[in-house]
């Protein structure tokens, strides 16, 4: 039928008309025209294709996978927006799982990226929130939040999205791999040792070069947080690295559930602000801040900034990342502590 009416619409078209007979000239397309929309109006194939009809089983299952991602993320698409909360720690065990296979020295060489990243983020904290005097006399509270705000947030966003090895989120990860039977207690201690001296390596490089840049000035901030964070007792820096890689670790754990580069900077921002603003401790961080008041005229030895911040303050990191993040969500979601029959 398509065909037929294909050709009896070239039949009207190209119907020839008198030229000698001007007068017939009007009535002729008003006839054409009058046939064509006759010819539309009956067959809604004319001019159209036809889809090819799909097989039941693909239908359904297509259905049922926009059902699950309407439910998911407000909207029809092919990725949730945000992960459900099991989906979220399955998500961040397959990830500790391919950290831990990874080699030493790919480990390693990411390390050294997430370390002058962190680097970074804690060089605009002090450039910024730490050149606030005036607000920090009058008002402590915003001094401290235009601290956090600045800078270490989005050195842990470039770290994640483009695949650094920070040993502080891999405590989290590779440790939750490790319970779920993933990966083996070898590669976990691969993993943190080569991540750690990574991070180590890029925070020293990223505090020469700042140090070397001038951009600082004569400000005295580098050198006063550097002074005060080794200035605490064991104790009190051991626990403010749990509470500060609780926060971290769980800005790693929410980016990891959201597929977009706006839900992950979300996710990041608000922890590792209220982190920095509450005053807490990050080995990785304080890699790059304590060097750079030493170099800026810290009264500090090497020995002080080991065995009074950077030590306890690693102890707690993992305490925070391995036990009060992932030790909660392994025990609900995974299967940690867990005999076989449960």
């Amino acid at each position: 039928s398509n065909a037929i009416g294909s050709i009896f619409y070239l039949c009207i078209l190209f119907v020839p008309t008198s030229p000698n007979k001007e007068s017939h000239k009007p009535t002729m397309v008003s006839f054409r025209s009058s046939l064509l929309v006759c010819l539309l109006a009956s067959s809604s194939y004319a001019f159209a294709v036809k889809p090819a009809a799909q097989p039941l089983a693909f239908t359904q299952r297509n259905a049922a996978a926009s059902s699950i991602n309407l439910s998911m993320s407000g909207g029809s698409g092919s990725v949730p927006d945000l992960k459900a909360p099991p989906a979220i720690y399955e998500g961040a065990v397959a990830a500790g799982a391919a950290k831990a296979s990874a080699p030493w020295g790919k480990i390693f060489k990411l390390g050294i990226a997430a370390g002058c990243h962190i680097g970074f983020g804690s060089y605009l904290a002090i450039t910024v929130g730490g050149a606030c005097p005036a607000i920090a006399e009058a008002n402590p509270g915003l001094q401290k939040i235009i601290f956090g705000a600045f800078g270490l947030p989005f050195g842990l966003i470039m770290t994640l999205v483009t695949g650094g090895e920070l040993f502080t989120g891999n405590t989290a990860l590779v440790t939750a791999a490790v319970m779920e039977g993933k990966t083996s207690k070898k590669d976990l201690m691969k993993n943190w040792v080569a991540s750690y001296a990574g991070n180590f390596v890029g925070s020293l490089l990223l505090a020469f070069l700042a140090f070397k840049s001038g951009t600082l000035g004569t400000a005295p901030a580098s050198v006063a947080i550097a002074t005060a964070k080794c200035s605490l007792p064991f104790e009190a820096s051991f626990v403010r690295g749990i509470l500060c890689n609780w926060l971290v670790c769980m800005a790693v754990y929410m980016a990891s559930g959201c597929a977009s580069l706006a839900g992950k900077m979300v996710a990041v921002w608000f922890p590792i602000s209220a982190f920095v603003a509450l005053g807490l401790d990050h080995s990785v961080a304080n890699m790059f801040i304590i060097p750079l008041g030493i170099m800026r005229g810290a009264q500090i030895s090497v020995g002080d900034f080991l065995v009074k911040n950077l030590i306890p303050v690693t102890l707690g990191n993992i305490v925070g990342g391995a036990l009060c993040v992932m030790g909660i969500y392994g025990t609900a979601f995974g299967k940690w502590f867990k005999t076989k029959d449960e």
